[in-house]
């Protein structure tokens, strides 16, 4: 509760103060256990795979990169790699599902379920079939620019009509283009063989078989899309009091739409070229941190930015536990973890309205 609000409910001013610092130190408190968490997570994801590696041997690889072995290998060419791009996709992919469900003010926002996914799959393949690419480096720039055609027709689409935006709607108009272009996606790839073997190792959504080039080459753009994201918390608290209030209260509509759309497009293009589609990332984590921190986007992006990737991580090392001595991906552990999460969301505002 704010101070205002507070002071609202009755509290003397006095006591609106201590409740105020009261929320503020717990939601510090709660951030920091989030980053140790991650941190944790970080570090089961370079212990455990498929192999069992003793923790000593790991130790030496990451600190001295020990003896030429092939432990040290496995850790320092595939546990590291997809760890670090773990990080990264899941910070991208929840930040990403917290702007989208903002800026639309539709608690069924996701990168897979608006369709950007869709519209990255799309590019990609279309990449390969037409013009040769294949390497994963050389999917960003169709990735970035299907994902950004794709929202930006689910955003019109969503959009039309006297009735505006609602997240039905938006949900629909996503659904309606997902469905489309992953029409096209299956046509392009099932007609050529070799468009067929390089897409389907893209496009499961996983972190193995990728090194750290694949990281670098995203990084750019998903440092840009994070600083976007974070500063955009004061202007999206605002928006969220409806867009007369906004524009009473002076806020810049079209300036942070536009700077949203970017963010989100940076970092669902990136996440998404970096290690395919993973679905319901970025719809899950917002949901659970705002039952933490409630709707405050300032407090929203960190605690998303934080617990994304911590998920991600824990989905990957899922698979490799679980299948031994093969491994599950981790879109589609994510997948499994998430359609329960999008099926509560709907019934409760079938409930509950929000």
């Amino acid at each position: 509760m704010s101070h205002t609000a507070a002071e609202r409910a009755g509290y003397t001013p006095l006591e609106a103060r201590v409740r105020a610092r009261g929320g503020l130190t717990a939601r510090g408190l709660g951030l920091v256990a989030a980053v140790v968490a991650l941190a944790a997570v970080t570090v089961l994801s370079i212990l455990v795979g498929t192999k069992s590696i003793p923790p000593g041997t790991v130790w030496d690889a990451l600190l001295t990169r020990g003896a030429e072995s092939e432990d040290v290998r496995i850790i320092l060419d595939l546990r590291v790699p997809r760890t670090v791009l773990g990080l990264a996709a899941g910070t991208a992919l929840g930040l990403a599902g917290a702007l989208m469900q903002a800026l639309t003010r539709n608690p069924l926002a996701d990168p897979g379920i608006l369709g950007i996914n869709a519209g990255a799959a799309t590019a990609v393949v279309l990449a390969i079939r037409v013009l040769g690419v294949g390497s994963l480096t050389g999917y960003i720039w169709f990735a970035f620019g299907g994902a950004a055609l794709a929202f930006g027709a689910v955003y019109l689409l969503g959009t039309r009509g006297r009735s505006g935006a609602s997240p039905e709607r938006l949900a629909l108009a996503g659904a309606a283009v997902g469905a489309a272009l992953l029409a096209v996606t299956n046509a392009v790839a099932l007609l050529d063989v070799t468009t067929f073997d390089r897409y389907r190792l893209w496009t499961v959504g996983t972190l193995a078989g990728r090194d750290l080039g694949v990281f670098w080459g995203v990084a750019p753009f998903l440092l840009v899309g994070v600083l976007l994201a974070l500063g955009l918390g004061p202007s999206l608290n605002v928006i969220a009091l409806g867009e007369d209030t906004a524009r009473a209260l002076g806020a810049n509509l079209n300036r942070t739409r536009v700077l949203s759309a970017v963010a989100v497009t940076l970092l669902c293009g990136a996440a998404t070229a970096a290690v395919g589609p993973i679905a319901f990332v970025g719809l899950a984590v917002p949901h659970i941190a705002r039952t933490v921190v409630g709707p405050d986007q300032r407090w929203l992006l960190p605690y998303s930015l934080v617990l994304a990737p911590a998920l991600l991580l824990l989905a990957d090392v899922a698979g490799r536990v679980i299948a031994r001595p093969g491994e599950i991906p981790a879109g589609l552990i994510t997948a499994f973890i998430g359609a329960p999460v999008f099926l509560a969301v709907i019934l409760r505002r079938r409930i509950v309205p929000l």
